[in-house]
């Protein structure tokens, strides 16, 4: 299999948590819909993951699954789009794992930032485990299974990607350096014909001389857009720029997006844990009332007594939902104590609504026909598997696995 653009190719998952909330929408739904028109995307549900933190009851997994892919796809996660599948469907994930793990030095994963805080936030529960220390390295395998060269994170999952890359690195200088590479690489320049073949040398001696970061993207563009290389010679170019060898699993880049937090009914991050959110898929009277009962600034005793928006929850949501000029009203109107709460959360509640409208029409379907999304689900497991097998195939293969005499 050859690396062919994998800066096209975007990999995310999310754990199994049941219904999402508008939390999980601002925060990362609404990239996935606007980032299916723009890459070749692969979502995935990661039950594996799950089971590093709560492997102590799996009651419910199964049910979470489905009602979380019914909110991606009511969200607008299109299908005819993007891979939908689930991670254990995918038994490739674990064996490129496997063998991850038996380059991986124990230090690499022990400095990881989040093992240390999980650790420290969930001392209630038992995380002194084989599978939650060695989960980075099960989510490095899920982004180099599929050779993936982006991945959106917030900027506290950036050194999870940056582990990913360092594992990428390590394993193709172990694996990437097959007997006469140089001579190799050196016949597969001159395929780029003179001129080019004369600049690839260039910029690839001005990278390895200054670590011209600028240099190398021009080789590796140069030879991914030649069109007198074989596969073989395009991957071989490509390690042979950087100094590395054959590149096997490339490097991805983290695609950072905003870390935006949601604020919930009480002002604090939306979160289950706090019950303080709104469903995506939450009937219009339920939420409604969610906002009509939100607590506000305390220094409203009465209707006549002047406000601070800063300190009312109900405003920090109008910073997500409304437009300037609906902000004015209401910051204006509560420090003058000229509108009432209630005056103040109608519009927001519209605004929740309307928001939320297209998406309940779209979870109907779904709900009502539940082996259309097992039907989805299962499409998007065996296009995904397709990829990991062939990522997979060559892994064995440079690592001596592949036992083809057998």
């Amino acid at each position: 299999m050859s690396i062919e653009k994998p800066q096209s190719r975007v990999l995310s998952g999310m754990r199994p948590t049941g219904r999402l909330h508008l939390g999980h929408y601002h925060g990362v739904l609404k990239n996935w819909v606007q980032l299916q028109h723009e890459y070749d995307c692969l979502f995935f549900v990661a039950d594996w993951h799950a089971l590093t933190s709560h492997y102590e009851d799996t009651r419910g997994i199964e049910e979470s699954v489905w009602q979380m892919v019914i909110d991606w796809l009511a969200a607008g996660v299109n299908p005819s789009s993007t891979t939908l599948f689930i991670q254990s469907r995918v038994p490739e994930h674990a064996e490129l794992h496997l063998l991850l793990s038996m380059i991986t030095p124990l230090s690499w994963v022990e400095r990881v930032p989040t093992f240390k805080d999980q650790v420290s936030k969930n001392k209630d529960r038992d995380l002194a485990t084989y599978g939650f220390l060695g989960y980075p390295v099960l989510q490095s395998s899920d982004i180099l299974i599929y050779r993936a060269g982006q991945v959106p994170v917030g900027a506290d999952q950036v050194p999870h990607v940056e582990m990913t890359r360092e594992l990428a690195r390590r394993f193709n200088h172990l694996f990437g350096r097959d007997a006469g590479f140089e001579d190799a690489a050196e016949q597969a320049v001159k395929k780029l014909g003179r001129k080019n073949a004369s600049l690839y040398r260039e910029l690839r001696k001005k990278y390895m001389e200054q670590g011209s970061e600028e240099s190398l993207a021009k080789a590796q563009s140069l030879v991914s857009d030649s069109g007198n290389l074989s596969l073989g010679d395009r991957d071989r170019l490509l390690g042979y720029a950087e100094g590395s060898g054959r590149i096997i699993l490339p490097e991805p880049q983290a695609l950072l997006t905003e870390n935006a937090v949601m604020p919930g009914l009480d002002g604090q991050k939306m979160s289950k844990s706090y019950n303080n959110t709104i469903s995506l898929r939450e009937e219009p009277e339920t939420v409604t009332q969610k906002i009509k009962t939100m607590t506000t600034d305390p220094a409203r005793v009465k209707r006549t007594d002047p406000g601070d928006p800063a300190r009312c929850p109900v405003f920090e949501l109008h910073k997500i939902y409304s437009d300037a000029a609906t902000r004015d009203w209401v910051s204006e109107g509560c420090r003058s104590a000229g509108i009432g709460c209630i005056d103040c959360k109608a519009p927001l509640a519209e605004a929740i609504l309307a928001e939320q409208q297209p998406m309940r029409e779209r979870a109907i379907q779904f709900e009502q026909n539940p082996d259309l999304v097992r039907s989805i689900i299962a499409e998007g497991c065996e296009k995904a598997r397709t990829q990991a097998r062939a990522t997979l195939e060559e892994v064995r293969s440079v690592m001596g696995l592949d036992y083809r005499s057998l």
